[in-house]
């Protein structure tokens, strides 16, 4: 009799087989969609262009028409077969990783069902594998052996679970085999555990714990609210729930109706692996600042690195966190909406160097409209009557001698690209001129054209300097701990630092927000869902402003408020505030204290380091305690430096040197450059590289590695309780191996955690 292992492992041979023959018959699909393509391309030899008469032109238009529609159709199989081409590819290298035998109720069948990365079948519903995403494949996250219940687009459904069971499947061959009453084994899991970090985060399909399955597969949620600890695997799990999502609503969402918002740029290359992994297109990821920066091209915005480094005190601490909170933005609304009554800021239109329309005649006209036009309206109505003066201005400014100039001056080939497409037969000199100075006024009045529709007659930059001189009547400064002497100084900062062009970032968010506010904007529409980790980074104003951005998308935010490096007392009130943005009916919030990417000394150290830790429970993977190692000066942490990396590279494991700040990295660097292969990642759109690198703390975030060296962990260093969350972020970025090094006395963050904990080095 066969056993268990032989049983599965004939099947697989068999599974494999069948594979083999859909990759084949894909081969031969992908050939003829290529040719199908090819003739299509080389058909546009054959589409004449006929424009003799209006019956001509439409037969072109049609052969022109038909032409598109036949590419589009060979494009669309070309790319469907291409698309089969890698899934099959990836089935090949792993088919499946679990089992689970269902009964349904009354049936005395019991049916395996084998999960991998897609769904395959060698015929009409005979599915040899589903896809992880199936709505039977969630009993396999959620159930317990026995009676279940699983949800599907036909409502809910019940069967009992007779079986589960996982695989481990490597060149063809079963490695491991196990029945399990859990979601994943712990050996399972262990083992994801225990491989070495890469440059690229890789899909925990495989072992998606119960409630990462919860988040993945939430549905019915407005706002999903994830708080998790570091290495809790809350990233993993939103990029399957991405994944998920593309799955389940395939057909009506694709890849670019998906937004995710990352820390930084370091991330998104980290991460960019996942969903082709699982056979999705990448979602839209940008980071916040560079979503602003799409929207203010011509301001230069406060980078990550000057955000960290100018780390405010006193009264101006006190503006940013006031620029950052509900009441700033609810003050911004109510400004706005007095602009339908008073106060916009206009530029006069100028051509050639004359105002031919003022300030006060486009104010008299914004506010010439009903009192009951929005801002939107007001500007479209105004945009209109501008155009139309435009218009008017065109008859004028033919008879000015200057047009006449320019139609004289005219050469040869200025004279044909000017006519275009426009009849050369003139009935007399005098035709021909004003039909020439016609164009050439309109074509001179054209960047003003363009100017108008594009909006740049309101004054964005003045509007924005009146707002901030307004805000002392809309708030309550004295309330914020804010004199108006120290409002004004900051608001003649701001001034100086727009007339060099550059905006900080707690005026960048309401400064997008008063431009969309006068423009009338709705936001993008098409977006369907919208993903922002590292929460705890984010002010109000700006969860606000998104929400206002994405008016029709759902959202899913993950964090880890032990983590706020930047927006420390807005985390801890971060869910009273989403409460009042979104239906708390309609909300869930999920918490992940059980963290999975350190070893248990290494959770246990940097739970230490906080004083409320205890919400964060490690898996149980043993490994070396951390090291702590006091030196003398840079030298001596330099050369202690050198012989960690050696050891860590002999053990295969890849390090990070995180420092604080910026300029502490270019020192590492200048110090073990010439006797170690490192590199410096100096801003966030610097891609990470194989190998040691040096990083500074703010673009470490979401990022795990081997092995981490924390470089002076001093108290110089770190001193204040305000870096506390610096610090824990720093620590839990090890996988395997911590080591800290100190110049002169340890950081007293540090120096609290309990001696039992770590190793001291001498």
């Amino acid at each position: 009799m066969k056993t268990p292992y032989q049983t599965e492992q004939t099947r697989l041979d068999g599974v494999l087989v069948k594979i083999q023959d859909a990759i084949v018959a894909n081969q031969k699909d992908l050939q003829q969609a290529q040719s199908n393509k090819e003739d299509v391309e080389s058909g546009w030899k054959d589409v004449r262009i006929k424009a003799g008469t209006y019956g001509s032109l439409f037969e072109t238009a049609m052969g022109v028409r038909q032409q598109q529609q036949m590419l589009q159709e060979r494009e669309l199989a070309m790319n469907s077969a291409s698309h089969q081409a890698e899934v099959l590819g990836r089935l090949k290298q792993r088919p499946y990783f679990a089992r689970i035998d269902i009964q349904e109720p009354g049936s005395d069948n019991v049916e395996p069902i084998y999960i991998g990365l897609a769904s395959f079948s060698d015929g009409v519903d005979n599915f040899l594998i589903y896809d992880w995403r199936a709505p039977i494949s969630s009993v396999y996250y959620d159930a317990n052996l026995g009676p279940v219940t699983y949800e599907t687009p036909d409502g809910t459904q019940s069967a009992d679970l007779k079986l589960k069971r996982q695989f481990q499947i490597e060149d063809g061959k079963i490695v491991t085999l196990f029945d399990t009453d859990e979601t994943v084994g712990d050996q399972l899991l262990l083992n994801a555990l225990a491989g070495e970090s890469s440059t690229k985060m890789k899909s925990i399909v495989t072992t998606i714990q119960k409630e990462q399955n919860k988040i993945i597969r939430n549905t019915a949620a407005d706002l999903l609210f994830v708080q998790g600890a570091a290495g809790s695997g809350k990233t993993s799990a939103v990029l399957q729930r991405v994944a998920f999502l593309l799955y389940r609503y395939r057909g009506r969402i694709d890849a670019g109706q998906v937004v995710m918002f990352s820390p930084n740029q370091l991330f998104n290359d980290y991460i960019d692996q996942v969903l082709p992994e699982l056979g999705e297109q990448n979602m839209v990821q940008m980071t916040y600042y560079q979503y602003a920066s799409r929207r203010l091209p011509k301001l230069h915005l406060e980078t990550l690195q000057e955000r960290f480094e100018a780390q405010a005190t006193g009264d101006r601490k006190k503006i940013i966190d006031l620029k950052g909170t509900s009441l700033y933005f609810k003050a911004m609304e109510r400004y706005a909406k007095s602009l339908n009554q008073a106060e916009i800021r206009v530029r006069p239109i100028k051509f050639r160097g004359e105002e031919i329309i003022s300030k006060e005649q486009i104010a008299d006209i914004y506010y010439s409209f009903n009192a009951n036009y929005n801002l939107g309206n007001r500007l479209q109505a105004t945009k209109e009557r501008l155009l139309k003066m435009l218009q008017g201005r065109i008859g004028n400014e033919m008879q000015k001698p200057w047009v006449e100039d320019a139609v004289q001056a005219l050469s040869k080939e200025e004279y044909d690209s000017l006519l275009g497409d426009n009849p050369r037969e003139f009935k007399s000199d005098d035709q021909e001129f004003k039909t020439l100075a016609k164009l050439i006024v309109t074509q001179e009045l054209a960047p003003i054209v363009r100017g108008v529709n594009r909006n740049r007659f309101i004054n964005i930059n003045n509007q924005f300097v009146h707002f901030l001189k307004t805000v002392p009547n809309l708030i309550d400064l004295a309330a914020n701990g804010l004199s108006e002497a120290a409002w004004e100084k900051g608001v003649k900062v701001t001034i100086e630092k727009m007339k060099q062009g550059d905006l900080s970032l707690a005026d960048m968010t309401p400064f997008m927000f008063l431009f969309d506010q006068i423009k009338g904007s709705r936001g993008e529409r098409d977006i369907r869902f919208v993903f922002i980790d590292e929460i705890q980074d984010y002010t109000p104003f700006q969860l606000a402003f998104l929400k206002f951005s994405f008016p029709r998308a759902r959202f899913t935010m993950l964090g880890d408020l032990n983590q706020a490096i930047f927006t420390k007392e807005n985390a801890v009130s971060l869910q009273s505030e989403l409460a009042e943005l979104f239906d708390p009916t309609k909300s869930e919030y999920v918490q992940l204290t059980q963290t999975y990417r350190s070893t248990q000394q290494i959770t246990d150290y940097s739970k230490a380091i906080l004083t409320d830790g205890a919400e964060i429970d490690a898996f149980e993977r043993a490994g070396e305690l951390p090291s702590v190692q006091v030196v003398v000066d840079n030298q001596q942490m330099a050369e202690a430096t050198k012989q960690q990396l050696t050891a860590n590279l002999a053990a295969n494991e890849t390090t990070a040197i995180i420092t604080k700040t910026l300029a502490e990295a270019e020192t590492v660097y200048e110090l073990l450059r010439d006797q170690t292969d490192v590199t410096v990642i100096r801003t966030e759109n610097q891609r990470l590289v194989p190998g040691t690198i040096i990083v500074p703390a703010y673009l470490a975030k979401g990022l795990e590695f081997d092995a981490v060296i924390m470089w002076d962990a001093s108290a110089e260093t770190y001193h204040g309780d305000d870096e506390r969350q610096l610090v824990y972020t720093i620590a839990s970025r090890a996988m395997h191996q911590l080591t800290i090094f100190a110049v002169g006395e340890l950081s007293p963050l540090l120096a609290a955690v309990p001696q039992d904990l770590y190793i001291v080095e001498k």
